[in-house]
């Protein structure tokens, strides 16, 4: 191994349940309105092809099974919100996957958060900018343990849900993804070459909505258990 001119960043991993042995992160794709009932809350409608945007491998903030997490309410917004997601973790990749080889990549799933700065998001739209600052933003990608699909299955579907202070604020079934997950996947791979170590978050039901510091957020996803966050 060649030396460096600084000391290599420490790598970003996500804990597996069970396991000792974590799983590393190379990069975070996100599937935009992947949810009809979401895409219609955000203007759109109908099953338009999907889009993406990305996070940076180190913006995941780790949540232990039965944990609270502490998520520090980032800088320069006044309407930070929360998306609840399933989130799949690549064993495998390649590209012009079909559905099925998609599927095959898959290792193991999780429940993260895809934190938003609203704001900012939608002042970047308006001035037709990139969305990175308000969705690339440090911890913005909270996450539970991964669960291998040895263990739980396709994830197809089941209920997705997420509650703030004890308050249901978002409810749907992973049943209704816009594209489903390995659709989403072969899609994705038409744009990039995609690798093991991939984490793709592949949208939110309806009901987004923005918390302050003191909340704490309760996401759940059947067969995944629960992802406990408060906001620091």
């Amino acid at each position: 191994m060649c030396d460096t001119v600084i000391p290599r960043p420490e790598a970003a991993t996500v804990a597996v349940q069970g396991a000792a042995a974590r799983f590393p992160v190379r990069r975070i794709y996100c599937v935009g309105r992947n949810y009809a009932d979401h895409a219609r809350e955000m203007g759109d409608s109908g099953r338009e092809p999907p889009f993406f945007f990305a996070k940076p491998a180190d913006a995941v903030l780790n949540v232990a099974q039965g944990a609270v997490g502490v998520l520090p309410y980032p800088p320069l917004t006044q309407d930070l919100h929360h998306e609840v997601e399933l989130v799949a973790a690549l064993g495998a990749g390649g590209r012009d996957l079909t559905p099925e080889r998609a599927a095959a990549c898959i290792w193991g799933y999780a429940i993260g958060l895809d934190m938003t700065r609203r704001d900012l998001q939608g002042a970047a739209k308006q001035a037709g900018r990139p969305w990175e600052t308000g969705k690339a933003f440090d911890h913005s990608a909270p996450i539970g343990p991964l669960h291998p699909t040895a263990a739980v299955g396709a994830m197809a579907q089941g209920a997705i849900t997420l509650s703030v202070n004890g308050q249901l604020r978002q409810s749907g079934n992973l049943s209704d993804m816009i594209w489903p997950v390995p659709e989403a996947i072969a899609y994705l791979s038409t744009l990039f070459e995609l690798k093991a170590g991939d984490l793709i978050y592949t949208g939110t039901p309806a009901g987004v909505g923005a918390v302050v510091p003191g909340d704490q957020i309760e996401a759940a996803i059947e067969g995944l258990g629960v992802l406990r966050v408060r906001i620091g």
